[in-house]
């Protein structure tokens, strides 16, 4: 919806501005470095922006504090009565709930207190959608505001009052649908997770091959990781760098997020090319994180694709060289990544300042279960299988929210175009609405300027 775009209503309809239908309110806030301007028990129903940050349901009774009589008189902050329509009109613009109760905002807000019936929750909804719009009116430098002469004349499409409960039970009921798909689909990441863990626990004990293997029980020798390593697990180089060249190429530990090392994420070090033979990743190598903020992540591996450009690691990471005739870099990446890995990592790390590291030793130490190269492969070949499939799903998955999404604008789309619900030809319209405001509003006395009164 564009600034100067209205788009043709049912017969019954009004094309109005938010000044009619509504008085737009702002908030306040008292001196923050008084305490006794708030309180946790009683007080004054007082809310941010912050509050509704995440908030779903329609309706609110407070926030996080309250302000207390104090604080109430010392702001601009004015109580507004329950169902009036609160929207955050900076950082950001277009959070919006309804007032379950009497109840005051922060500046942050530019709140409706609605005319004559009009419905809360038909206005509520038709404001979320406006968000984008909205956003256009807002002005600012340190950071975008809508002030409340832009929203007293930003465009309202009015339905009669029976087709605005029609609109809103109609939204209420395909909003909980979506909700419900919603839900569904967000337990795919986690499914995928555990179906992962699930495939790599069964690859590291023997399990996912079982059927492949002559003979389903034979054993599966039982060494260490320095048993299958061809060169003693090294150290990176820590050299401060710089973003751009001249210097050598060096990971930085961000390139250790995936199964494969992102070759892409570098910085560079200016250090001679002989001092950086040491530190050269070759295709096939493993590096491991020697420490992380979060203990689930310390020791995670990544490996190393081919690359035309040479490239060190950082002192952040292990490179892990494996003997050929032993393993398998691609096998050892995957199973390294198994529960039963990740158990003994998580065991042995320990945490300083805050940061979860491992040692040289500590990963020498870690007890693999180790098949005959031929196994290796088809554990691979079968991990990567399992893999395409999930991955499939959860590529599905992912786009049936896309979808979801657009399908709840959608729905919008035609709940404000007038064609989500049928029109009642027995509808008062809503012209007849806007002249008993206009009539109500010419007789109600007018507002005495001073003091506000105590609440």
């Amino acid at each position: 919806m564009s600034g100067s775009e209205r788009w043709v209503v049912p017969d019954g309809w009004s094309w109005v501005t938010v000044s009619k239908i509504a008085e737009v309110t702002g908030g306040g806030t008292p001196p923050a470095k008084d305490p006794e301007n708030f309180t946790d028990d009683g007080g004054i129903p007082w809310i941010t922006p912050a509050d509704l940050t995440g908030y779903e349901d329609a309706y609110i009774a407070g926030g996080k504090r309250n302000l207390s009589e104090q604080g109430y008189s010392k702001s601009s902050a004015k109580l507004l009565p329950a169902g009036a329509v609160l929207l955050t009109s900076r950082a950001p613009i277009g959070y919006c709930a309804i007032a379950a109760n009497p109840i005051a905002t922060n500046q942050g807000f530019r709140s409706l207190t609605l005319h004559g019936e009009i419905s809360a929750e038909f206005t509520r909804q038709y404001l979320k959608w406006s968000k984008p719009f909205l956003e256009t009116l807002a002005s600012g430098t340190t950071f975008l505001e809508l002030s409340g002469s832009k929203l007293q004349h930003a465009p309202f499409p009015l339905p009669p009052l029976p087709e605005q409960k029609r609109i809103v039970a109609k939204l209420d009921a395909l909003n909980a649908r979506s909700a419900r798909a919603r839900k569904e689909l967000s337990r795919i990441d986690t499914l995928v997770t555990r179906y992962k863990q699930v495939v790599l626990s069964k690859a590291f004990s023997g399990e996912l091959t079982r059927d492949w293997r002559t003979t389903p029980d034979a054993p599966f020798f039982a060494g260490t990781l320095n048993s299958i390593l061809a060169a003693p697990i090294r150290n990176g180089l820590s050299v401060k760098g710089t973003d751009v060249p001249p210097g050598v190429r060096a990971l930085r530990l961000s390139a250790l997020r995936g199964l494969s090392v992102n070759m892409r994420d570098v910085r560079y070090l200016p250090i001679d090319e002989e001092k950086a033979k040491r530190f050269l990743l070759a295709e096939g190598d493993i590096l491991v994180s020697r420490g992380n903020g979060t203990k689930e992540l310390v020791g995670i591996a990544s490996l190393v694709p081919l690359h035309a450009e040479p490239t060190i690691f950082p002192d952040t990471s292990f490179r892990l060289r494996v003997r050929k005739q032993s393993a398998l870099t691609q096998w050892l990446a995957y199973i390294w990544n198994a529960p039963q890995c990740r158990a003994q990592i998580e065991k042995v790390a320990k945490t300083t300042a805050g940061i979860w590291k491992i040692s040289q030793k500590d990963l020498a130490g870690i007890e693999l279960l180790i098949p005959e190269l031929p196994e290796q492969k088809e554990i691979v070949r079968r991990i990567e299988s399992a893999f395409l499939k999930i991955g499939k799903l959860a590529a599905e998955a992912k786009r049936a929210q896309e979808l979801t999404d657009k399908l709840d604008v959608a729905i919008l789309d035609k709940a404000f175009r007038g064609e989500l619900v049928p029109q009642d030809p027995n509808d008062e319209p809503a012209s007849f609405l806007l002249d008993r405001i206009k009539a109500e509003r010419a007789a109600a006395p007018k507002a005495q300027r001073g003091r506000r009164k105590k609440v």
